[in-house]
C-alpha cells in the first residue's frame, strides 16, 4: 500500500508536472506563436519599408539629378549674376568717372562764367544800346560774321592758289615757248647753213655745167670739123 501511495503520489506529482509543463508548453507555444506573429508582422513593416526604401531610393534619385540640375541653373545664374554685377560695378565706375569729370567741367566752367560775366554785362548793355533784341541775336550775328570772314579767308585762300597755279603755268608756258623758239632758232640757223650749202652746191653744179656746155661746144665744133674733113676726104 505504501508502494501503491507512493506510486501514486508519485504519479499525482508526475501529472501535476505533466500539467505544469503542459501549461508551460501553451504558455510558451502562444509565446511562440506571439513572437512569430510579432516577427511576421516586423517581417510585414520590413517589406513595406523596404519598398517604402525603393521608392525613396528611386524619388531621391530622380530628386538627386533635380536637385543636381536646379543645383547647377543656381550656379549658373550666380555666375551670370556675378558677371553682371561685374559689369554693372564696371559701369557704375565708369559712370562715377563721368559724373567726376563732369563735376569739374561743371566747375570750369562755372570758374569761367564767373571770369566771363563782365562780357554778359557788357552784352547786356549791347542789347539795350542797339538793334539786337537779345544776347543770342548777338551771338547768331557774330557767328555769321565769322563764317563770312571764313568763307572770305577761304576764297582769298583759293584766290591765291589760283593766281600762284597760274603764275607756275605761265612760267611753265613760257619756258616751254622759250625751248621752242630756241629750237626754232637752232632749226633756223640748220636751215640756213643748209641753204648756203644748197647754193653753194648750186653755183657748183653750174660752173661743172658751164664746163660741161663749154666741154660739149668744142667737142662739137671738133666733132663738126672731123665730119667736114671726113667728107672732103671722101670728096
Amino acid at each position: 500500500e505504501e508502494d501503491s501511495t507512493n506510486s501514486f503520489i508519485c504519479v499525482l506529482k508526475k501529472m501535476k508536472e505533466m500539467r505544469l509543463m503542459e501549461k508551460v508548453v501553451e504558455e510558451t507555444e502562444e509565446a511562440f506563436e506571439e513572437r512569430m506573429e510579432a516577427i511576421a508582422e516586423q517581417w510585414r513593416d520590413l517589406h513595406a519599408r523596404r519598398a517604402q526604401l525603393k521608392a525613396h531610393v528611386v524619388t531621391s534619385g530622380t530628386t538627386v539629378k533635380e536637385n543636381e540640375r536646379l543645383r547647377t541653373q543656381a550656379l549658373n545664374k550666380a555666375k551670370e549674376e556675378k558677371e553682371e554685377n561685374t559689369k554693372k560695378e564696371s559701369e557704375l565706375l565708369r559712370a562715377r568717372r563721368e559724373l567726376e569729370a563732369l563735376r569739374k567741367q561743371h566747375q570750369k566752367l562755372s570758374k569761367k562764367l564767373l571770369k566771363y560775366s563782365p562780357f554778359k554785362r557788357y552784352l547786356e548793355n549791347v542789347v539795350e544800346n542797339s538793334q539786337f533784341r537779345d544776347i543770342e541775336d548777338i551771338i547768331s550775328y557774330y557767328k555769321a560774321l565769322v563764317r563770312t570772314r571764313k568763307d572770305l579767308l577761304q576764297s582769298q585762300w583759293w584766290h591765291r592758289q589760283l593766281m600762284e597755279q597760274s603764275k607756275v603755268l605761265q612760267q611753265q608756258i613760257k619756258a616751254e615757248k622759250e625751248a621752242e623758239m630756241l629750237q626754232c632758232k637752232k632749226d633756223l640757223v640748220q636751215l640756213k647753213e643748209s641753204f648756203d650749202q644748197a647754193q653753194s652746191d648750186i653755183r657748183q653744179w653750174e660752173d661743172r655745167w658751164a664746163e660741161v656746155q663749154d666741154s660739149a661746144a668744142r667737142k662739137g665744133t671738133e666733132l663738126k670739123s672731123l665730119s667736114m674733113a671726113i667728107q672732103s676726104l671722101f670728096q
